[in-house]
């Protein structure tokens, strides 16, 4: 079967299934969104290779990666036929080269219908920068904690709209308590490469995101895209405080009394000792509504002041607890 070699990133990304050949220290590091860990080489197996490079040369390094390579042959063609789609199957590696060279020759002379990405791994991450660096039509979502922003969101990704849900591809909620219950979070590359995927999917319409502190957890929000986000027109959701203490009391309130703990110690600091305490003191009694009370005044001075420091337009958006339902 013939092989084929996608000119551009954004026709490489229609494939399906997509391989990635590298390591999986590489693949852990950042990869393209779905594709699936196929490597040539294991970690240590890489590190051999690559070391003898440096040592010896390319010649040297090629025996190696054949006689590493060569008994996985059978399995690897087998693997990737069943993984293949309808007899298609995409790949790459770091830079398109051996790695893809080699498994797209195998592959192909087993029958399949192989794409390779020109470039590889590296032209997909200038994809990525290029789509995050792009002027785009921002519209933000802010308020207060509790206000349900994050809810709203979904809902309007729900009903189609363009929604990039920075938290959700951060595993994070953006705040000291905001791990709890999420996954680990990605590698700042992979959250990269998650954002340009979500934003090269989308058309020139506008693009709604939730108001955003520059780090979200460990992860840090690319430049380009932060820096649009501030000049971005901010809708700002208003809920009465009862409602937003009762939004916490329900994305909270079930989350081991240890993680609620540990979270607050961390803002002793920014709290004060006293108010750490007090705050403690409300959980272990199992008052959480008292406690995120009292944390709810921390939370909305300092949204306060990050809000005076936003030149872009300004619009009100008050709900009431029925309009969430």
């Amino acid at each position: 079967m013939p092989l084929k070699i996608a000119a551009r990133v954004f026709d490489f990304l229609k494939c399906a299934p997509i391989l990635d050949l590298r390591s999986p220290g590489e693949y852990a590091c950042g990869h393209i969104p779905g594709a699936i860990n196929f490597p040539l080489f294991s970690d240590a197996e890489r590190a051999l290779v690559g070391t003898l490079y440096k040592q010896e040369g390319s010649e040297a390094a090629i025996q190696l990666g054949l006689k590493l390579f060569g008994p996985k042959m059978a399995e690897v063609a087998a693997e990737a036929s069943q993984l293949a789609k309808e007899g298609s199957i995409a790949l790459y590696c770091w830079r398109g080269g051996m790695r893809s060279a080699s498994i797209a020759w195998l592959l192909s002379f087993v029958g399949l219908q192989v794409t390779q990405l020109k470039g590889g791994y590296k032209s997909y991450r200038h994809f990525v920068h290029k789509e995050i660096a792009k002027q785009r039509d921002y519209l933000l979502f802010g308020g207060p904690t509790g206000s349900g922003k994050s809810e709203m969101l979904r809902r309007f990704g729900g009903d189609g709209g363009q929604v990039l849900d920075l938290e959700a591809l951060a595993f994070h909620r953006g705040s000291a308590f905001g791990a709890i219950g999420q996954p680990p979070q990605p590698t700042q590359e992979h959250f990269e490469n998650q954002i340009g995927s979500i934003l090269s999917r989308f058309n020139g319409q506008s693009i709604i995101v939730e108001d955003e502190s520059r780090l979200i957890g460990r992860c840090k929000i690319p430049d380009a895209l932060y820096t649009q986000m501030q000049v971005a027109p901010l809708i700002v959701v208003e809920s009465t405080r009862e409602e937003r203490l009762s939004r916490l009391m329900s994305e909270y309130g079930s989350f081991p009394k240890e993680a609620l703990e540990a979270a607050t110690r961390r803002l002793e600091k920014r709290l004060g000792r006293e108010r750490c305490a007090v705050a403690l003191r409300h959980l272990e009694r199992g008052e959480l509504k008292e406690m995120a009370d009292l944390l709810l005044d921390y939370y909305d001075k300092a949204y306060a002041h990050a809000s005076k420091r936003r030149s872009a337009p300004k619009f009100i958006l008050r709900r009431d607890h029925e309009s969430i339902r």
